[in-house]
């Protein structure tokens, strides 16, 4: 087995970026994954009958327009990694024959308020370019760099008018931003919804920052044309043009040790391979540090954050489906929409699934959905259709996980939510679909081995798991305190979803640490928040 510079461990999307940037740069790559196929949660397959492709886990991307890896790879000019994104954002379809819309247009979108409150329409057309500001400024900015701890943060922000902004913005709940803008239940409903469905608890104050990004993000969701999985094989096809290797089936045992310095890695059948200069593990906390390095080479305290890295209190639960045709709703405007969110009527009906779901109580069908056929065709036969119908639901379902094997359990889901979606468009029923595949919390976790309890970011985004404190303080930055072992997945700032922040930063890291003359710059977007003394 030859030797290598670096081994990444994991070829999800953060291991990909790493490991295509540090080919680029020259480096002898090798990057392992346990299952066959790479590109983690950017999966595409044939899940439910032959020419439906469905995206059976990372769906919406959303900081597309901000990511540095979409311009530094090329992947949209050289890699066919092109994107639909839909004028009309999200739908909110009710009973009475209304719908609460956002646009990529904000005056639509101002627009489409004003049905329910004119004042919440006024509040949102203040709001929208402080939030544009604020993520320009700063939340932008701060993804794709190493964090400062939050003491020097705060001193950084203190210093402008929009940092003070900021700062006490976050200091607030989720629903406390939501509900202090705006006065109307179905605005509250749809705003509290965006900012909380990745992963924020509504009520947890110190988290507002994020709530800040989502609600910015609201009009920026794109649709990889050809599935998610054209970003994973366009990252893996740069890494093998740069004399990469990516191997898939790949179980590793532990990472190698020597005189207290990460040399390679031992797989389960004894083959040991070596990293001549570094070893990035993109795996969650308790799987890189007490799995594969051992909880016998590591000190108690360092151990002890470990053991209180915490999952999120949510997972997915999802039904694919194959339809003769796609949906037509009750609701005139809105068959293109990207997203539509179905089955709540008021944001006390959402806080209480919410509620609900800590309780291992999964509710009455209410989700999120969207049909990628209707704005990327070549995701089914001709005249064909695919949905993806997703819900938040607990992994500890009524206190046992194993109760999400039950097949019967599954078929009435999927009864129930086809139901719920023919409520709104009554063309869509049994009839119409032609198959369907439910996947359970449960199943994501067996399905990915670093999405414990159904974690779909590898960990809660709760204030002492964020920043500078994500995983741990000592790991923040991708240096472990193990030499030449490094950390850049979902786990490590900024975290989760494909906003590929991670891995850009781990390879950041890693060449800088070694020496290696970096063929990318600096994003401008983080030019500029140093001019301006942001970051």
């Amino acid at each position: 087995m030859p030797d290598y510079d670096v081994i990444i461990i994991g070829a999800g999307p953060n291991g990909l970026t790493a490991g295509a940037y540090l080919a680029k740069a020259g480096l002898k790559v090798l990057l392992l994954d346990r299952r066959l196929e790479v590109g983690g949660g950017l999966a595409t397959e044939e899940i439910t009958t032959g020419g439906f492709a469905h995206n059976t886990h990372s769906i919406y991307h959303m900081m597309v327009d901000y990511s540095p890896v979409y311009q530094d790879l090329k992947l949209e000019q050289e890699y066919n990694c092109h994107y639909a994104y839909p004028s009309l954002q999200f739908a909110l379809p009710f009973p009475d024959g209304r719908a609460i819309c956002v646009y990529t247009d904000p005056e639509k979108t101002f627009q489409s308020f004003s049905q329910f409150s004119k004042k919440d329409a006024d509040a949102y057309r203040d709001f929208y370019p402080r939030l544009q500001t604020y993520m320009d400024d700063f939340l932008a900015p701060a993804t794709y760099i190493p964090p400062l701890s939050a003491l020097e943060q705060a001193a950084k922000l203190e210093a402008t008018e929009v940092g003070r902004e900021i700062l006490a913005l976050s200091e607030k709940s989720p629903k406390d931003i939501v509900f202090d803008l705006f006065e109307s239940d179905q605005v509250r409903l749809l705003m509290l919804y965006a900012a909380c469905h990745w992963g924020l608890q509504y009520d947890t104050e110190g988290v507002g920052y994020l709530a800040l990004i989502y609600l910015n993000r609201i009009n920026s969701y794109r649709l990889l044309k050809g599935g998610s999985h054209m970003l994973a094989q366009a990252m893996n096809k740069i890494i093998l043009q740069n004399g990469g290797t990516v191997r898939g089936s790949m179980n590793i045992q532990r990472i190698i040790l020597e005189n207290g310095a990460a040399k390679g890695v031992e797989l389960k059948d004894g083959t040991v391979i070596r990293a001549n200069k570094a070893v990035i593990s993109t795996l969650d906390p308790h799987q890189t540090f007490k799995s594969l390095v051992g909880a016998d080479k590591l000190g108690r305290d360092f151990l002890d954050r470990i053991d209180d890295w915490q999952w999120e209190k949510w997972s997915l639960l999802e039904v694919h489906l194959a339809m003769e045709e796609a949906p037509r709703f009750k609701v005139s405007g809105i068959d293109d929409s990207m997203i539509y969110i179905l089955g709540y009527e008021s944001s006390q009906q959402l806080i209480e699934h919410w509620d609900g779901i800590a309780r291992g109580e999964l509710g009455s069908p209410a989700y999120n959905c969207c049909f990628p056929t209707v704005h990327d065709p070549s995701q089914a036969p001709t005249n064909r259709h695919t949905g993806m119908l997703s819900m938040m639901a607990p992994f500890h379902l009524e206190g046992n996980p194993e109760k999400w094997y039950s097949y019967l359990r599954k078929e009435e889901i999927a009864d129930q939510f086809v139901a719920t979606l023919g409520r709104y468009a009554p063309n869509i029923n049994p009839d119409n679909v032609l198959w369907r595949y439910v996947a359970t919390p449960l199943d994501v976790q067996n399905k990915f081995a670093d999405m414990v309890e159904g974690s779909v970011k590898q960990g809660a985004y709760a204030p002492l798991q964020m920043g500078y404190l994500r995983p741990n303080e000592d790991c923040s930055q991708n240096r472990t305190p193990i030499p030449n072992l490094y950390v850049g997945g979902a786990s490590c700032h900024p975290g989760g979803l494909i906003i590929l922040g991670p891995g850009y930063l781990a390879a950041n890291t890693v060449a800088e640490d070694l020496g290696v003359e970096k063929w990318w710059s600096e994003p401008e977007l983080v030019v500029k928040a140093r001019q301006k003394g942001m970051i």
